[in-house]
């Protein structure tokens, strides 16, 4: 691993394998979420990009399109599969991988099976959820035996972002990731805000993708119309809740996703990731370059700060 004296914990690492792309190309996603294609993905790999970069541990999850694809026995299947996966390379590892497991949502009684199994007996970290499941938010209240299971555990949960409904329409042929990621996941936080789990779970330790995606910019907007058109009159405002929630680096951080953040909401519970590997190892290394040139003269490095805030997130990890 790199000699920095200040290791990074990437929150925000996918990984894939063989049969899952060829479940998911099965169910129509040979080019998910309009990217060209699937990356390819293995430990070892993987391992290289953080020796080279100075990452400590990866917490890997799936990242969209999910394993959900129409039917709930094979999705609960596919969750299962992938789950035991990550767990054996956490295991084969120490110390350099954690795991967020996959639950085959919307599907309520193959998720809840699914919670208890890698939480109680894989050891995973968390769980990984997409912004929306089968165009279904993650504020309906369909999803209140999940999020009351969750909260109950104190669990963490990653909110990754994926194609909204409609997404072919709307997103004139470019690559969904580019632009409707960052939507959805604003559309999805909005939602759950607006539906209260937020604040009726709060035991849930909430991670949300990309600095938030457009919500820092929003957030005055959203509490102008919970305030100005809502029939009752909200608790806490909307900056304060939103300060509750941890927002994770990955994408663009600098130079103006992360001072928005920052303006919006502070930066108390700012952590890293990477969205390696659809995020390509060449653009990993770039953006960690870039985090490190931002460092504010007398101030902790990024590093130093958003490791930090990932063990008070994980307090399992190891130091």
């Amino acid at each position: 691993m790199s000699a920095s004296p200040d290791p990074l914990i990437d929150v925000h690492a996918h990984f894939v394998t063989d049969r899952y792309i060829a479940a998911a190309r099965a169910a129509g996603h040979e080019h998910p979420d309009g990217m060209p294609g699937w990356p390819e993905w293995s430990p070892e790999a993987h391992l290289a990009l953080m020796d080279e970069s100075g990452i400590a541990t990866s917490m890997l999850s799936v990242s969209s399109p999910g394993v959900h694809f129409g039917d709930d026995s094979a999705a609960r299947e596919l969750a299962r599969e992938v789950n035991e996966f990550a767990a054996g390379v956490v295991r084969a590892h120490p110390g350099r991988f954690g795991h967020l497991a996959a639950v085959p949502l919307p599907d309520i009684d193959g998720s809840l099976d699914e919670i208890d199994y890698a939480l109680d007996i894989l050891g995973s970290d968390g769980v990984a959820i997409e912004t929306n499941a089968h165009g279904r938010y993650l504020g309906d209240a369909h999803y209140d035996p999940i999020w009351a299971e969750l909260d109950r555990r104190g669990a963490a949960v990653f909110v990754d972002p994926t194609s909204p409904p409609h997404a072919e329409a709307i997103s004139v042929g470019l690559p969904r990731p580019m632009l409707e990621f960052l939507f959805d996941t604003a559309r999805s936080a909005t939602d759950l805000l607006f539906a209260g789990v937020f604040e009726q779970y709060s035991g849930i330790r909430w991670i949300f993708t990309h600095g938030g995606g457009i919500l820092p910019l929003l957030a005055d907007r959203i509490q102008l119309f919970r305030t100005a058109f809502a029939d009752d009159q909200p608790g806490r405002a909307t900056s304060e809740v939103l300060r509750g929630l941890w927002f994770d680096m990955a994408g663009t951080p600098f130079p103006h996703q992360i001072p928005a953040l920052e303006a919006s909401v502070g930066l108390d519970r700012l952590v890293y990731g990477s969205d390696y590997c659809w995020t390509p190892s060449a653009a990993v290394l770039a953006q960690i370059a870039g985090i490190d040139a931002a460092d504010r003269p007398g101030e902790p490095t990024w590093r130093t700060v958003t490791t930090g805030h990932a063990r008070e997130l994980f307090p399992g990890l190891k130091q």
